[in-house]
């Protein structure tokens, strides 16, 4: 028989009080490492979204639909956003001045050259009356500006080619002609992926024959004219760009304006205003014929 004192049962109960507080700390894991405390970062650890317990999901800095994204559209490595491409309306003819007259419905359609803060403010006017319009864009103002192709396009509005340089291309020969078709149509790809809904020739209301088959050519089912010119390009007045639109336009016109002109911007609060009042409703051209 062991004999034991009172001082070896100390020393064994002091033994075994270390051994369970050993397991003690082995069981309970990780959580034994006190949080990390708070910083600028992680205001609010372990809850703090983008730390590993509570992973964040992250945009596509690329993705088209985001609109702080770092993809600049100069950069022709960037893929480009959805856009549009032209539709063929087999009731239309090959070269559409208006749409159906039994609708509620007027397109205003925009030559995109000149100062794009013009631009800008006739987008922003047509956003707060609620209305969408058809940008025709000039090759080389795309090129100085090719932000307002994801600008128009963001707005819920339709773009398309209004040639390469905006010279008389009726009068042109058939190989330069087409270059100016073309060359237009390659930067609306380049820029939203597609040539872009409409071609509007330049320098006239109507493309010659031979300009309607380049056209066809290049991928345009039909071309869009008008049938309201407001002469905004003459410089009158807003007063009076106001006045021509009013005094021609009815159901399914199709209104010919301009970028570039301050006479335009003056003029497009009381023309909306007014379609507004007679129940005409400003949509794309597509959504006019649609």
């Amino acid at each position: 028989m062991v004999l034991v004192t009172s001082a070896d049962r100390r020393s064994a109960l002091r033994t075994a009080a270390g051994l369970a507080a050993t397991a003690a700390a082995f069981g309970s894991g990780c959580s034994a490492t006190p949080p990390a405390p708070p910083t600028p970062q992680n205001p609010q650890h372990p809850q703090n979204p983008q730390s590993p317990q509570h992973p964040q999901k992250r945009r596509n800095p690329q993705s088209p639909g985001d609109a702080q994204s770092p993809r600049d559209l100069r950069n022709p490595q960037a893929s480009p956003p959805t856009a549009a491409g032209p539709r063929r309306f087999p009731a239309q003819p090959a070269q559409i001045a208006h749409g159906p007259r039994d609708r509620s419905r007027v397109a205003l359609t925009f030559h995109g050259n000149g100062d794009p803060a013009t631009a800008a403010a006739l987008l922003d006017e047509a956003e707060r009356h609620d209305a969408r319009v058809t940008v025709l864009a000039v090759g080389t103002w795309l090129d100085e500006h090719p932000a307002l192709a994801r600008r128009a396009l963001d707005g819920g509005h339709e773009l398309g080619n209004h040639t390469l340089r905006h010279l008389d291309i009726n009068a042109m020969p058939e190989a330069e002609a087409l270059a100016e078709i073309t060359g237009c149509a390659d930067r609306l790809k380049r820029l939203t992926g597609s040539i872009g809904t409409w071609f509007r020739p330049s320098r006239a209301a109507r493309a010659s024959p031979l300009v309607e088959r380049l056209a066809r050519r290049a991928g345009y089912p039909h071309v869009l004219s008008y049938d309201v010119d407001s002469l905004d390009f003459t410089g009158p007045g807003g007063p009076a760009v106001a006045r021509t639109v009013l005094g021609s336009v009815r159901g399914g016109s199709v209104v010919s304006l301009h970028f570039g002109y301050t006479d335009t911007v003056a003029a497009l609060p009381a023309v909306l205003d007014e379609l507004d009042r007679r129940g005409l409703r400003a949509v794309t051209t597509t959504e006019l014929l649609s």
